[in-house]
């Protein structure tokens, strides 16, 4: 194979993915995803990875809290975008993890770890409102979406990089996608869940106040933990809590509306 071959034949699977990526609007945001995963493999992928979890990991024999966590949750996906999914709440017993989690389709996790931290339902419809909205974003689906793109150009640099300076340039490319692509991306897909939460939470008829609590909460039991924002999936608590503060009138008016319909 030529060197023209070989720089055009990754160019071609690039432009090839573009090709395929759909073009979905984020609810609530209005963002324009592009996503080349079909939706129904995404969601089959989430399901496989939920069911491995549940075999992987010890669930919750705490019905009580199965059930108070089912019952948020299914409160806030009924006044989502996709309330007719197979939804599903998951409760794992690791007290160590204060986590949760969502995969697509529907698909949530919510580890014992994180009930220290939420004093109230409200508390913890704000994190499941989060998890709601990765889902209904298909964040995941994106994320995948973007690191076939990444893929494909670590390709077009192996094939037309000289062999003298292959890897210098592959480990360039690498720390360079991760650090400016993968994380922010990442970061700002967080923000975007932050804000679509509190507008489902605040639908579902739970104060949006409570999400603010919870964060300020959380932050001072993490403080120390955390790497520095530029290398972390998430933002910097003091961050994701302005922003917070500053959704909170919109959300606000929502919970308004809530309450006098009911």
């Amino acid at each position: 194979m030529n060197t023209i071959d070989r720089m055009i034949r990754p160019l071609i699977l690039v432009l090839g993915l573009l090709s395929l990526a759909g073009c979905y609007t984020v609810p609530i945001t209005g963002r324009t995803a592009f996503i080349v995963v079909p939706q129904g493999e995404e969601i089959s992928l989430g399901v496989s990875a939920y069911d491995e979890a549940k075999s992987n990991t010890p669930v919750s024999r705490d019905r009580a809290l199965q059930t108070r966590v089912e019952m948020v949750g299914k409160r806030i996906a009924a006044v989502s975008d996709f309330p007719d999914w197979k939804w599903e709440f998951t409760v794992f017993d690791d007290p160590k993890t204060p986590n949760a989690w969502c995969l697509p389709g529907g698909k949530i996790a919510v580890y014992t770890g994180l009930m220290p931290y939420v004093t109230s339902d409200a508390e913890l419809a704000a994190v499941m409102a989060h998890e709601v909205s990765h889902a209904i974003a298909r964040h995941g689906a994106e994320r995948m979406s973007q690191q076939m793109i990444i893929e494909a150009g670590a390709q077009a640099i192996t094939a037309t990089a000289s062999q003298k300076n292959l890897e210098a340039y592959k480990v360039a490319y690498g720390v360079g996608s991760q650090l400016f692509v993968s994380l922010p991306h990442s970061r700002s897909q967080e923000y975007e869940s932050d804000r679509m939460g509190l507008i489902y939470m605040a639908r579902a008829g739970y104060d949006p106040n409570a999400a603010l609590a919870f964060w300020e909460r959380f932050k001072q039991a993490s403080a120390g933990k955390t790497p520095p924002e530029f290398l972390s999936t998430h933002p910097a608590d003091d961050n994701r809590i302005a922003q917070i503060k500053e959704l909170l009138p919109e959300a606000e008016k929502v919970y308004e509306q809530s309450a006098k319909a009911n």
